[in-house]
């Protein structure tokens, strides 16, 4: 009679594995903490800004201890940095992303300002970190300040990049000056903040739009009209 072979025995988990696998799992645990702190202090900078940030009012709204929102971040000025990198990635997701769909040219140009008008009719009832916060900054050196500038300058090279494309596609003037030209949209934008969020001024956002489609035809843009999705003047505030 053969005997019955025996069942191999269970895998012995190391110490090791185990003390891996919980690191692992409260690491994870961290990120998420810190991804809500940082959610919690952007929907408080964009309405009263970067320097109203206070780490006993988020460790409030959190549920947590100072030192808890402390253990994430290691200063105030580090949690206003983190806040800036998360607006530009918002920026990114809802501007320059799905601008990139559109054709080289006049039409992408018009797509990234288009997706800039939208966010910015959002942020009139809110607040633009970019815009409070180069008021709050520009005056000062150290990160926070580098950090919008970076962001600020980096959506600007966007900007004139999709403009030397549609000068070099023949849809601008030959002549035509990037950093003029750029300069202009930009004062649109500036333009829209004061007169709709501190001068209360209503068809702002309409006289924004036509400014644009005004620097396009002096700047020689032949393309057409290329379906620009409308922003919404009726159910902006303004």
């Amino acid at each position: 009679m053969s005997a019955t072979p025996s069942s191999s025995p269970a895998p012995r988990v190391s110490r090791t594995s185990r003390a891996r696998s919980g690191g692992a799992r409260a690491l994870h645990k961290g990120q998420q903490t810190k991804a809500a702190i940082i959610d919690a202090a952007l929907g408080q900078a964009t309405h009263i800004g970067l320097e109203g940030l206070s780490i006993g009012a988020l460790a409030e709204v959190m549920g947590m201890s100072k030192s808890g929102v402390f253990a994430h971040f290691g200063s105030r000025e580090e949690l206003q940095v983190s806040v800036i990198r998360e607006y530009h990635h918002c920026f990114e997701q809802e501007v320059f992303f799905p601008a990139m769909a559109a054709p080289r040219g006049v039409a992408r140009l018009r797509a990234l300002f288009d997706n800039w008008m939208k966010r910015t009719s959002i942020e009139i009832d809110s607040g633009c970190i970019y815009i409070s916060g180069a008021i709050e900054f520009d005056d000062r050196t150290g990160p926070v300040r580098d950090a919008l500038a970076h962001s600020v300058l980096t959506w600007h090279a966007a900007m004139k990049r999709a403009i030397l494309q549609a000068k070099e596609l023949g849809q601008l003037n030959a002549d035509v000056v990037e950093d003029q030209m750029l300069f202009e949209i930009h004062g649109l934008i500036l333009a829209l903040h004061y007169e709709a969020r501190f001068l209360k001024n209503p068809g702002s956002i309409a006289r924004a739009l036509t400014g644009f489609d005004n620097i396009l035809a002096r700047f020689g843009a032949q393309a057409p009209h290329a379906g620009l999705s409308p922003v919404s003047t009726q159910t902006t505030k303004e």
